[in-house]
């Protein structure tokens, strides 16, 4: 392996990845689900995966949170927007199907190739 992968590896491999979500959020679930899934297929085997609640609106002006559910990759939007919130609010997504709750599994493994 070069250099160049090794740090790429490398980079992924200390990659955080966090999904925020409110409680109730009925896309939570299926996003957590492709989320797994996808990080699989595009990470270093036993990159874990830590889920935070946001319980108020002090909370998700802590983090960059775009209304529930929110993936994180180092603390940075996996599908940035201008809308950030510090409302306790669901998201909406911009899928290949039209405009979803969740982003689609394929969406999110070519983020997380995109990001590292």
């Amino acid at each position: 392996m070069d250099d160049t992968n090794f740090d790429l590896q490398r980079k992924k491999l200390m990659a955080t990845i966090e999904m925020l979500n409110i409680a109730d959020c009925p896309n939570s679930g299926e996003t957590l689900l492709r989320l797994q899934r996808a990080v699989e297929i595009t990470m270093p085997s036993n990159t874990p995966i830590k889920s935070t609640l946001i319980d108020s609106a002090e909370t998700a002006a802590s983090f960059s949170f775009a209304g529930s559910p929110t993936i994180l990759v180092d603390g940075v939007d996996l599908f940035p927007t201008d809308g950030r919130t510090s409302d306790l609010a669901c998201r909406i997504y911009l899928t290949p199907s039209g405009m979803a709750g969740c982003p689609t599994q394929q969406q999110i493994e070519d983020a997380l190739a995109a990001h590292g």
